[in-house]
């Protein structure tokens, strides 16, 4: 019945808060440091899987941080697909007159 002590991974924690920064304040460097502090998290969980807990605070952050920026590309591709469809819109209209 007793249970071992497990301590949550601080790189967990880091990971699931600039997660939540990457959607709020701080979009792309905050996605970044949720990505790298998640697989630096997840590697060291499984390095320590008996001292160290946190792997769904660190799957988490990874989660928000790949979506932010995978969101904010295909945003990006979107809008220069508009203006450049616009712009080919427009050149062709020119030759016509």
């Amino acid at each position: 019945m007793n249970a071992p002590n497990r301590t949550l991974s601080a790189m967990a924690i880091t990971s699931l808060v600039a997660g939540l920064l990457g959607w709020t304040l701080m979009p792309w460097l905050g996605s970044l440091l949720a990505i790298v502090t998640g697989h630096l998290a997840r590697a060291e969980i499984r390095r320590e899987p008996d001292a160290l807990d946190g792997d769904g605070f660190a799957v988490a952050g990874l989660v928000l941080g790949y979506t932010m920026l995978a969101s904010t590309l295909l945003a990006i591709i979107i809008v220069l697909a508009f203006f450049g469809g616009l712009a080919a819109l427009f050149a062709w209209a020119a030759t016509i007159h």
